[in-house]
């Protein structure tokens, strides 16, 4: 779900960036000392998953786990996902740095806002836990392609066409990545449930 260098137009790019730094700076202050290893693993673990890409029609697709991220880090998914992103623009050269900032909007967004919509739902029944989980995973995937398409439309009306292949080639994705968010968040609030109350 990477945008490449040389598309965006200038005020979509610094409009990504301003709110990207924003973001990552208000994560930084959130994270504690004792969740250091927690953003870590799931940051290497976006890592990792990104790199795995699936053809599909003229692009591909890989999962994200944004929306276990922002159910376990809260606003810490920002500078998680912010490292990931620039790892991966500086050893395989995915996205770009000038792209950065939108790229973190893209998928960090999101995250912390399917991360904060399903809080509420972390301390009640088993069953809601589930539904609310998969609903992170999912509904994640689908903001970030529709983030992608509106910076794509924003730069030029002709990527139109591009914006549409974009959300239909991710549906598959987003039924994955609500399954993984789910079994994920379930096993962790079995075995230890204090991961996800000390966002």
């Amino acid at each position: 779900m990477h945008i490449s260098e040389g598309i965006l137009a200038a005020p979509v790019l610094l409009c990504g960036a301003s709110l990207a730094g924003v973001g990552t700076l208000v994560g930084l202050r959130s994270i504690n000392m004792d969740r250091i290893m927690t953003v870590a693993i799931l940051s290497s673990a976006f890592f990792v998953a990104s790199l795995i890409h699936v053809p599909i029609g003229p692009g591909s697709v890989h999962l994200l786990l944004s929306g276990l991220m922002g159910v376990m880090l809260g606003w810490g998914c920002v500078p998680a996902i912010a490292a990931a992103l620039l790892l991966q623009a500086v050893f395989f050269q995915f996205g770009g740095f000038t792209v950065l900032g939108v790229n973190i909007v893209i998928m960090a967004g999101p995250a912390l806002l399917c991360g904060l919509l399903v809080r509420p739902f972390l301390g009640r029944g088993e069953k809601q836990l589930q539904i609310a989980a998969f609903l992170a995973g999912f509904v994640s995937i689908a903001l970030s392609a529709l983030l992608m398409a509106l910076a794509l439309i924003s730069t030029d009306q002709q990527f139109w066409l591009t914006a549409k292949v974009v959300l239909f080639a991710h549906l598959p994705i987003m039924v994955v990545e609500g399954l993984v968010t789910m079994f994920v968040v379930r096993f962790v609030h079995k075995v230890q449930p204090d991961m996800l109350e000390g966002r």
